[in-house]
Order: C-alpha cells, then sequence, then structure tokens
C-alpha cells in the first residue's frame, strides 16, 4: 500500500515539502480512514511564506486595479472549470454532502466574481474647491502583506471571503487553512497560478497553532482575518491589536430560530430540518435552537421528530445523502458527549442520534440527528456552541419573551424569525440584537456583495467580512488637500499662520 500523499506549502508560486517536517494525520471522514497528510508548518516555514509575499508586494500593489481584475476574472474562470473536482476534495475530507460542498464552492464563487469589480470599488471621493483654491480627495490604498486563519468547516468559502478581495485591493496574501482539510488550500492556489498570479501574492501554510502565532507576531503582517471559535478569536483580536496589526476575528454562534403561531408550519419545519442538520450542523449559521412561541410546540414537535429520524445519513458522494459524518472522531466525541450532557441536565431527549452506524462505513465518523425539546436558558447544551446536529427546542408564552431570550445569549450572529405578521416581522428586525436576521430564511447569510459578520461575542473588530466592508478592511484611507501657489493673491500671503485653518 502507497504511502498518504503529503499535502505541501505553497510560496514562490510552488509547492513546497520539507523531508523533516512533522506531519499530521488528514481523514476520510465516511470511512475513517488516513487519506493524506499534511505537514506542520515551522517559523521558518511562516517566515519564507511572508517572505514571499513581502518581496511580490511593492510591485502588485503598483499594478493597476484593472489588470489584478483581469487575473482575477482568469481565476473565476477557472474555478467554474473546475467546480465539481474542488467539491470532491471538500466531500472527501470535510465529509459534507457534495452538493453541499457545491452550494460552498459556488458562494466563494461569488466573492471572487465581486472582487473583479475592484476598479470601481477603490474609487475614492473629491471635492472640488473645498476652501479657496485647495481641493480635497481621498483614496484608498493597500496595506502590504495580510493573513487569514480559517476553518474546517468551510475549507473553500471562507477563505473566499478573504484572499480575493485583499488581493484585488493590491495586499498579498498568506493563507493558513485548517489542518483537518487542507487540500483546497492547494488546489485553489495552482489554479490561481494558473490564471497568472505572479509568484508570492498567494501562499499557503498549512499547519496549527505554532503556525498561527508566527503570522500573528511576524512583524510584516499587517492584518490578520480569523474564523472560529469564541475563545480564540478573542485571544487572536487581543494579541493582535497589541501588535498593532489590523484584526478581524469571527467566532462562535448559537442561532435561533423564532417560530411564532401564524407560520407556515411546513415551512417551519422544512427550515429547521435544513438549517439544524445541514453540513451535519457544522456550520456557524446552523439553527441550533428553536424558539416555539405559544401553542407552536404541540404541533411542530411530533413533525421534528418523524423528520429527523428519517434523515438520510451516509456517505457525502452518495446522490441520496442529506447529511455526512463528522469531521474528525475528537469531535464526534465531543457533540456525542453534548447529547449525554443535555439528558443529564434535564431535556427531553425525543431523538437520539448517537452511536449511529453506516452500513459499509462502520469505521466513518457519523452520529444521527439529535432532537432535545423543554431546553431551558440555563443549560449548556442551550449557552453552549455544540457544531454538530444537535437541535434544541426551547418554549417561550409570547414574542416578547423570544426576543428577550435571543438578545439575552452572548452570541449574536444569525437568527430567523418565521412568521406571516408583517409588524411582527418588522418589530423583529428592528429589536433584535443580532448581526443577520432572517423573515421565513434560516441561514441568513448575506450575497458577496453585502458582507457577512455578527454581533456581539460572534465578532471581533470594526468590520465584516467581504462585500465593501472586505474592501475597507483589505485598504487604508488617505485624504490629501492640494493647492498651488499660483492660486494664492499676493494680498492673502501673511506669512506663517498660527491658529487651526478653516474653510475660506
Amino acid at each position: 500500500m502507497n504511502a498518504p500523499t503529503i499535502i505541501p506549502h505553497w510560496f514562490d508560486g510552488q509547492a513546497h515539502v520539507r523531508a523533516d517536517a512533522a506531519l499530521q494525520d488528514v481523514f476520510n471522514p465516511s470511512t475513517g480512514e488516513v487519506s493524506r497528510r499534511v505537514q506542520l508548518a515551522t517559523l521558518d516555514d511562516v517566515n519564507a511564506a511572508v517572505s514571499s509575499a513581502s518581496c511580490a508586494w511593492p510591485a502588485w500593489a503598483e499594478m493597476p486595479p484593472i489588470r489584478r481584475a483581469r487575473i482575477l476574472n482568469r481565476f473565476l474562470a477557472l474555478l467554474n472549470d473546475h467546480k465539481d473536482e474542488l467539491a470532491a476534495i471538500i466531500t472527501r475530507e470535510h465529509g459534507k454532502v457534495f452538493s453541499d460542498a457545491q452550494g460552498e464552492v459556488m458562494r466563494g464563487i461569488d466573492i471572487v466574481e465581486f472582487a473583479c469589480g475592484i476598479p470601481q470599488l477603490l474609487k475614492g471621493d473629491f471635492t472640488d474647491q473645498v476652501s479657496t483654491g485647495i481641493d480635497n480627495w481621498t483614496m484608498r490604498q493597500p496595506l502590504g502583506v495580510v493573513a487569514g486563519v480559517t476553518p474546517f468547516n468551510f475549507p473553500c468559502m471562507v477563505p473566499c471571503w478573504m484572499f480575493p478581495v485583499a488581493i484585488a485591493c493590491g495586499n498579498t496574501f498568506v493563507l493558513k487553512p485548517s489542518e483537518r482539510d487542507p487540500s483546497a488550500s492547494i488546489f485553489m492556489a495552482e489554479l490561481f497560478k494558473e490564471a497568472g498570479l505572479p509568484d508570492g501574492v498567494f501562499n499557503v501554510v498549512q499547519g496549527d497553532r505554532e503556525a498561527v502565532d508566527a503570522l500573528l507576531s511576524h512583524p510584516d503582517v499587517k492584518a490578520v482575518s480569523f474564523v472560529g471559535s469564541t475563545p480564540i478569536a478573542h485571544s487572536l483580536y487581543q494579541r493582535g491589536a497589541q501588535m498593532g496589526k489590523r484584526v478581524q476575528a469571527l467566532g462562535g454562534a448559537k442561532n435561533h430560530m423564532v417560530v411564532m403561531p401564524d407560520a407556515d408550519m411546513d415551512l417551519a419545519v422544512d427550515a429547521l430540518i435544513g438549517s439544524a442538520y445541514g453540513s451535519a450542523g457544522e456550520r456557524c449559521m446552523a439553527i441550533s435552537v428553536a424558539v416555539l412561541v405559544g401553542d407552536v410546540a404541540d404541533r411542530i414537535m411530533p413533525r421534528l421528530v418523524a423528520r429527523t429520524k428519517a434523515l438520510k445519513i451516509m456517505d457525502g458522494m452518495s446522490a441520496d445523502a442529506e447529511m455526512g459524518p463528522i469531521v474528525t472522531r475528537q469531535a464526534l466525541e465531543r457533540i456525542e458527549a453534548y447529547v449525554g450532557l443535555g439528558v443529564q441536565e434535564g431535556a427531553s431527549l425525543l431523538v437520539d442520534g448517537r452511536g449511529l452506524k453506516v452500513p459499509g462505513h462502520e469505521k466513518g465518523f457519523f452520529t444521527g440527528g439529535s432532537l432535545f425539546d423543554h431546553v431551558t436558558p440555563e443549560m449548556r447544551i442551550y449557552k453552549e456552541e455544540i457544531f454538530g446536529p444537535v437541535l434544541c427546542c426551547v418554549r417561550v408564552p409570547d414574542f416578547v419573551q423570544a426576543v428577550t431570550l435571543v438578545n439575552r445569549h452572548e452570541f449574536g450572529n444569525g437568527v430567523a424569525c418565521f412568521t406571516s405578521d408583517g409588524q411582527v416581522a418588522r418589530e423583529f428586525s428592528r429589536q433584535i440584537e443580532v448581526g443577520m436576521v432572517g423573515i421565513n430564511v434560516p441561514i441568513p447569510v448575506p450575497m458577496a456583495w453585502h458582507g457577512f459578520g455578527g454581533w456581539k461575542r460572534s465578532l471581533f473588530g470594526d468590520m465584516h467580512a467581504y462585500g465593501e466592508e472586505g474592501v475597507r478592511f483589505y485598504t487604508r484611507q488617505k485624504s490629501i488637500m492640494q493647492r498651488w501657489a499660483s492660486s494664492i493673491p499676493e494680498s492673502e500671503r501673511k506669512g506663517p499662520e498660527f491658529v487651526m485653518p478653516t474653510a475660506k
């Protein structure tokens, strides 16, 4: 049997493998077998990648935005040509069903397409005659070398939240993808190379915490984007700020879906099942709490039980699969431990997904959907992010209590409200303290030109990801005031002025 392929780093426009590199296994979650091995970066590896990016930056920043956009356009075409290959890579290493992986790739493609419009997005403002003989304008300029640290659950889409916009703005980029499913990063690097991207503009360092720490402390890295758990996001934000870096750190979530008594119950059931169990619940926008208002619980719970039990759970490449495996055995054990905790805490476990075995894939990292009723806000399964296929149902008497419940949670990433009442929808949208809101939309992920971001402990930093917020994050504004000596009449040449200048 051949040894597993080693997943390389990427810098200077080519793959790099160190003969003495420490390696970590990468699994196929459906079989539980080691499919590849990824090398873990040392400080020298990170320094080499940042050096490559630093050397490439001056020429890339000076390239006119329209020429940068043309390279991105070629990259966009290649992504479209190879989108199914990329989706299959994701399914083999993450486990999500192939159709879901295809959707992830398409959302990444949307952002690359948005970034192709960078000449328009980088236009500044201009004021003629802001004061007598003086004009004022602004421009946005790139930061330099920037880095992205991305999670396992979206190995294509989340990196695409970052590097297309950063690179389009004139920065060079170092990506540190998750070591659990790293192959997508190298596939995209190879496509970028084929598109004509100059060497050093896009770089990849594989690895773990050591690589992240090295990027965070490197003086040439001017900004860091991160998506992951809240404790790490908060720590990274604090450390980056202390080092004078610009940091955008997206953290955890506990997304609620409020179901009002007047909601379309067929639509609500479909939404809860798809958003709670899609991608095995390993989404930062997954609905993990159903807030059932009034008599909704009695009407909807039997249907949720039946649909949860009927989930088609199998290898992600199977055409009929609705849910695939969990990314690693450690993650599987953590999720199933939360289910046991919920029982201990007194919640009613109506569907127990633990211990699922898929025929022909008995060693795979599978669990079934789990469904709890009578969950209360004091329980850990309500407060903490489980990041797995576990739906917690909370019963509240009215709309006011539903809004209060959501607003009291420490996370504020996404939320949804299902209702047929326009006034309820309006008040929910206005009163809720969450960054992304869906009305009869369970997973309100904004499109590429709007930007993604939560509130409270779901986001540390001032700007959301991608969209025009991403352009602002990856550039800094410069304001220029200009006048010419010939425009100053002799009568106004009064020598040094020692007061604050004002418009004249």
